[in-house]
């Protein structure tokens, strides 16, 4: 079936041009003589292609491809302008407005075919990408989530039902016992559900423009308080905490409350789970030049370049190495987090020396 690409200029004659060259090279065509129709058909035919002329009575080119965006099944579809200026702050103004090339008038029919195949191109090697991280995904959790689910679920089952039986012979030091080790193979099972609730709502989060300008307007104050409190929820914080050492200049951010919390623990918990009992687990913060950041740093397994490049959801490298729990959801949550909040995290990591995790979070105004 021959890709489809959507033309929308005011000038017919340009839009028949356009049409016939595309259709010679073995591309379909629909076009629309106005941006409010070219939206319209756009929604109707999910073009695989849009070129739109940038000056046209109505909405505009650049109205037209912010309407485009605002449509899911378009957030990513290759977007070419077609226009007469030559200026550069239009040019600017049409790639930073999301466009992914432009196209000035007058034009050859070898550079109009030339730029469509190249951005034609570059979005199949794009789906190519995001299809393999899918498949990963898929097969992560296939291999990963039976066995982080049953492994707590056995545990909280086979320690119950040792009680329902020897409850009457058993003393109190026993029943205690038993107790404790529920507890703790039920925290554990909460947690791999709750990443993945976690991470699920993330996904939702990101194509809701509301709900995202919402969050990005909520602010928490990062404190020494606030950190304590993150870390006291990971599991194995006891037997690590003399380990752990925090300095943390207090500061208001522009951050979920709960969001910091979740980000704080899950990468300290990460720390430690990468790093050997004995060996210092770091968390600093701190603001300079209108940024907070935020630091966490261990000295333990460390990562190579190529991971930190494959890093993903449910992705945990040399597992099949090491005796370790969890669902490789932990630092995807925590980018991802971050991000939604309109900061950044940056990995610095050395095999068998150290791993740092930086985060550059905005600072709230002053009121």
């Amino acid at each position: 079936m021959p890709q489809r690409i959507l033309i929308i200029d005011d000038e017919q004659s340009v839009r028949k041009l356009i049409a016939e060259i595309l259709q010679f090279a073995g591309f379909e065509t629909i076009d629309a003589g106005c941006g409010e129709d070219g939206v319209a058909l756009a929604a109707e035919f999910f073009p695989h292609m849009i070129i739109c002329d940038v000056s046209m009575p109505g909405i505009d080119g650049f109205e037209t491809l912010a309407r485009v965006r605002q449509i899911d099944e378009l957030s990513a579809t290759p977007f070419i302008f077609l226009t007469g200026r030559t200026d550069r702050k239009d040019i600017r103004h049409g790639m930073s407005s999301g466009a992914d090339d432009y196209l000035t008038k007058p034009f050859n029919a070898v550079e109009l075919i030339e730029a469509v195949k190249a951005r034609m191109n570059r979005q199949t090697e794009v789906m190519k990408v995001s299809e393999k991280k899918l498949d990963e995904f898929r097969g992560n959790i296939v291999h990963m989530l039976p066995h982080e689910l049953r492994t707590p679920l056995q545990g909280i089952m086979g320690f119950a039902d040792i009680l329902a039986d020897e409850y009457e012979t058993m003393d109190r030091d026993e029943i205690g016992e038993l107790a404790k080790r529920i507890m703790k193979s039920s925290k554990r099972l909460h947690r791999v559900v709750e990443n993945f609730l976690v991470y699920a709502q993330i996904q939702v989060y990101a194509k809701d423009k509301e709900k995202m300008t919402a969050l990005r307007n909520q602010t928490t104050v990062i404190s020494q308080a606030a950190i304590d409190e993150a870390i006291n929820q990971i599991p194995q914080i006891d037997t690590r905490r003399v380990d752990l050492a925090v300095w943390i200049t207090e500061a208001n951010i522009y951050h979920s409350r709960d969001d910091l919390k979740k980000t704080i623990e899950e990468l300290v918990n990460n720390a430690i789970k990468f790093s050997d009992p004995g060996t210092p687990v770091q968390v600093d913060g701190w603001e300079e030049d209108g940024t907070y950041f935020l630091t966490v740093r261990d000295q333990g397994r460390g990562m190579t370049e190529e991971q930190i490049d494959n890093i993903g959801a449910c992705h945990q490298f040399d597992r099949q190495f090491y005796e370790q729990q969890g669902t490789g959801l932990g630092l995807s949550i925590s980018e991802e987090l971050t991000r939604l909040h309109g900061g950044e995290l940056q990995i610095d990591s050395e095999p068998e020396v150290y791993t740092q995790i930086t985060l550059r979070l905005k600072p709230a105004k002053a009121e």
